[in-house]
């Protein structure tokens, strides 16, 4: 099948070169690509799934591509032109475009805004800030304080709804919660460093995340800065606050609500909402023309002067292009909370329990995972113990233990007290690979071609082996011997090797499969813009058999037949 798939494949790309008159060239593939990974992350694509193959067609990314156009107000070419792919790069609110948008684009006319369906039932709203900048930017916490309230006041102004900021003792239970925070921050929607997405908010509900307002710390939040200097809190905190009230993203111009970063507004003190914006608030919570609001205890009506802001202190390291990730060679692999990790030196991607890709680009380890070495550029296998959730990484001849994001106390410690010895007696200096098994709820750790098996529970923090172990790695049949790492994954519990840039899998809690054959980890798992044909299993050679005959095409051009020769030569080695 899969043959005759890659056949099709380069049938289709050869006609469409040796074919005159051809349209404009395509993007590149990386273009390509994170066209497409920005479409799915904003709501335009459904993900791609790598358990179903379920990938993208030529039509939906069409059409995707052209609702994207028209809600960013763009000419509607169905491409990713360079306009389009410009408005792509332009930072942004992490939420999708996609919520209340059919509705808005589709029925009204007159009426432009998008409500997300739900508001408070209260119109008298308590607010905190739970944490504030704390690595680029130069503003004071009173600063990011008052400049929050004022970005507060656009919305009641004119509207029933007051907001009084809630003491420190009932600061998490205030309605809307604000902080900063970079990375993945355990909301479904990670920031991804300096640019691209700049903060998030949740609709109102009865969820405990219902109003909770997140900014990339990673940003330089600046307040009345040039534009282009930094990015401005207050326009930022007014679309957010938006949300938190329920509304979705419009596509008006002007609106507050669109999802692109519009830079500083002026005096905000002075700031009033557009009209499709104050339309839409007034919709969800009455009008009232009589009340202003007064500015927080202890302060003037107007802001003092702000510190030029510094430098930032912090280095970055360059972003690995597509080329990385589809180049494999990952050196470790994690069932974590339900989601796959994919470790390749300083970097991490993530693939979500749905199957999606959060992103093409990678994070950074020692943003997310606090309390690893400075300058950690390699992992050597990480698990997550299901006694209590702990998750523990494996460097060297050292291990860690973190709840959640953050290191124990007391932590790193040396290998040799998990207590594993080889067949010939050598105290293990490193672990290769570790995972659960699902079939069975133990711990397996693999060095070299031996494995050892744990019972773990939670009177001990670290057991000893079971007994009659280690074990030739050998007993997982038809998977690699030495593996760069395993887990098990998915309501079927199947277990998933992986080495280089394939992978294979046994099913349903098996060692020994009639066939296992090696799968594209870039293709089904990085999403990467160009198939990779299913590697040969090392453990059944293939032999090719070429049986093609020339044939005489004296009417096609010297390119054309140049062309066809190079697909009959593909032809023949997939028979």
């Amino acid at each position: 099948m899969m043959e005759n798939l890659a056949v099709l494949y380069l049938i289709s790309a050869v006609m469409a070169l040796a074919s005159p008159g051809s349209a404009a060239p395509a993007p590149a593939p990386d273009l390509y690509s994170r066209g497409m990974d920005w479409l799915s992350r904003y709501g335009y694509l459904p993900p791609p799934d790598p358990r179903t193959g379920r990938l993208q067609t030529k039509e939906g990314m069409e059409r995707a591509i052209r609702q994207m156009q028209r809600f960013a107000g763009l000419e509607e070419t169905g491409k990713l032109d360079e306009d389009t792919l410009r408005q792509m790069s332009v930072p942004r609110c992490s939420l999708p475009d996609i919520v209340g948008t059919e509705d808005m684009l589709r029925k009204r006319r007159k009426k432009r805004y998008a409500l997300a369906g739900s508001s408070w039932e209260k119109t008298h709203l308590r607010w905190s800030v739970l944490s504030y900048p704390r690595l680029y930017s130069s503003l004071s916490q009173d600063h990011v304080k008052l400049i929050l309230f004022y970005a507060l006041k656009v919305w009641s102004d004119n509207t029933n709804l007051q907001f009084d900021a809630a003491s420190e003792d009932v600061a998490d239970s205030a309605e809307i919660r604000i902080s900063f925070e970079h990375s993945l921050h355990d909301d479904g929607y990670p920031f991804d460093g300096k640019g691209g997405t700049l903060a998030h908010a949740f609709f109102p509900g009865q969820a405990d995340i219902s109003g909770d307002t997140h900014f990339d710390d990673e940003e330089t939040w600046t307040y009345g800065a040039r534009d282009g200097e930094g990015t401005d809190l207050f326009t930022v905190a007014v679309h957010e606050f938006g949300h938190a009230l329920g509304l979705s993203h419009s596509s008006t111009n002007p609106s507050i609500m669109r999802p692109y970063y519009q830079g500083p507004v002026g005096d905000i003190t002075k700031y009033t909402l557009p009209m499709d914006d104050l339309q839409a608030i007034q919709t969800l919570y009455g009008i009232n023309v009589n009340r202003a609001t007064p500015p927080p205890s202890g302060h003037s009506t107007r802001l003092p002067e702000l510190p030029k802001n510094p430098s930032p202190t912090r280095t970055t390291q360059p972003n690995p292009g597509h080329q990385d990730r589809c180049e494999g060679g990952f050196d470790a692999v994690a069932n974590i909370r339900g989601d796959v990790f994919f470790f390749k030196g300083p970097y991490f991607w993530r693939i979500e329990r749905s199957g999606s890709l959060v992103s093409l680009n990678p994070a950074l380890i020692r943003n997310f995972w606090i309390g690893l070495p400075p300058g950690t550029d390699k992992i050597d296998a990480v698990y997550e113990r299901k006694t209590d959730s702990r998750i523990i990484f494996f460097i060297g001849s050292k291990y860690w233990v973190f709840k959640d994001t953050r290191v124990l106390p007391g932590y790193p410690r040396h290998l040799s007290e998990w207590g594993m010895r080889t067949r010939d007696g050598r105290v293990v200096e490193q672990v290769e690979a570790a995972f659960v098994w699902a079939h069975n709820g133990h711990t397996y750790l693999f060095s070299g071609e031996e494995f050892w098996r744990f019972t773990e529970n939670e009177a001990q923090t670290v057991p000893p082996p079971d007994a009659d172990y280690p074990r030739s790695a050998s007993l997982w049949k038809g998977v690699p011997s030495v593996p760069d790492d395993i887990i098990s994954w998915g309501k079927a519990g199947d277990t998933y090797f992986f080495k280089d840039n394939s992978y294979w899998v046994l099913k349903s809690g098996g060692m020994d499969q009639d066939k296992v054959n090696p799968k594209s980890t870039a293709r089904d798992w990085m999403f990467c813009p160009t198939p990779t044909p299913d590697i040969q299993s090392p453990f059944t050679p293939h032999i090719c058999k070429c049986n093609c005959k020339s044939n005489k095409a004296s009417t096609l051009t010297g390119s054309s037949l140049l062309l066809i020769s190079i697909l009959f030569q593909c032809i023949c080695v997939l028979i």
